[in-house]
């Protein structure tokens, strides 16, 4: 018998997967305005009213891939699964409204660490005003698995897509990059070091943000309404959860474009600088893929500069550029580096 093509999922990545599953799907519906390729798919329902979008987005999160029980407090995984739920509607300039939490129980979790779970999504929907709708729960072979499905609505002038970037646009970014990864360094140095102690008492000390930056990173609602307050729509947006290289291609691709990134106008924490250092790891490496960032990458209009650059926790790191121009890192020499990113984000 003739033996079939085996393909790794590695050799196409995280988005070439997707696209070799999907890439044949079309839309049937009329109320479908957008579906796969973006942070988030656009509906149009008379829900939201004659004006307005639904946009809906689901992500999972696998015990052994995403987390490790071990170091990860559940009260907060509960949290940062929100937050990754509702970060995909923000990125496409909207407002979450509900959400939907479905899980993978095996038997070594208790009632207990269940309640602790959700003690955890009740603080996030408290905070970023999101009302849990349902979910589903099933039994697991393989750990704790945590599907979150978030809904939520923008105004039809609004809805900010990948594809809209366009020459000469700013490239801009919220918060710093790197500090989640590292974050994760230090959890996963502390627990090599301390396998098998009877009573085991991690050092975190001076890097207590780079740990709240992995174990509880906070959804950028506040960057969404202070744009809109500003009267500023970004031209493109994009949830930053693979890292910056990989996330910045993505705008490229879908927006047929180009761009210059300024490396030392990359914002990198000093907490991360420093243990970057006794790691013995790059700090821009740290920053351009090592994800779970959670900020926003947007561009907007050149023209914007000046408004931009009044409105606070937002830096501007480079411009669009032509197509055929590729996606480069500015070094401060002068010189041009091509950004490439990893096989899996």
């Amino acid at each position: 018998m003739e033996e079939k093509k085996r393909t790794e999922i590695a050799r196409l990545g995280e988005f070439g997967l997707i696209e070799k599953l999907t890439g044949n799907f079309y839309l049937n519906n009329n109320s479908t305005k957008t579906g796969v390729g973006d942070d988030a798919a656009v509906l149009d329902t008379a829900a939201d009213g004659a004006d307005r979008y639904t946009l809906l987005s689901t992500d999972m999160l696998l015990e052994g891939v995403d987390f490790d029980l071990v170091y990860f407090p559940l009260k907060h995984l509960g949290y940062k699964a929100v937050v990754v739920g509702i970060n995909d509607i923000l990125a496409m300039n909207g407002q979450p409204k509900q959400l939907t939490v479905s899980l993978g129980v095996s038997s070594k979790i208790s009632v207990e660490q269940l309640e602790e779970l959700y003690e955890g999504i009740h603080a996030a929907c408290a905070d970023y005003g999101v009302d849990l709708v349902g979910g589903d729960t099933r039994a697991s072979v393989n750990g704790l698995v945590i599907s979150v499905t978030v809904a939520g609505s923008i105004a039809r002038d609004a809805v900010v897509f990948r594809s809209g970037a366009r020459p000469n646009d700013l490239v801009c970014i919220t918060g710093d990059l790197g500090s989640a990864y590292m974050g994760l360094h230090l959890l996963e140095r502390e627990k090599r070091a301390l396998d098998g102690h009877p009573d085991p008492q991690p050092d975190f000390k001076g890097y207590e943000y780079l740990l709240r930056r992995q174990l509880k990173p906070a959804a950028r609602l506040d960057i969404v309404e202070t744009l809109a307050e500003n009267g500023l729509v970004p031209t493109s947006m994009i949830d930053l959860s693979d890292g910056l290289a990989s996330d910045l291609l993505q705008i490229c691709k879908s927006s047929d474009c180009g761009a210059r990134i300024y490396l030392d106008r990359i914002p990198i924490a000093r907490e991360t600088y420093d243990l970057c250092e006794k790691m013995n790891i790059d700090p821009v490496v740290a920053a351009l893929n090592g994800g779970d960032d959670h900020e926003l990458l947007f561009t907007v209009p050149l023209e914007k500069q000046d408004l931009i650059s009044k409105v606070g926790g937002i830096d501007v790191i480079g411009h669009i550029t032509a197509a055929n121009t590729g996606a480069m890192l500015v070094t401060p020499d002068g010189g041009e580096i091509p950004i490439t990113a990893p096989a899996i984000g």
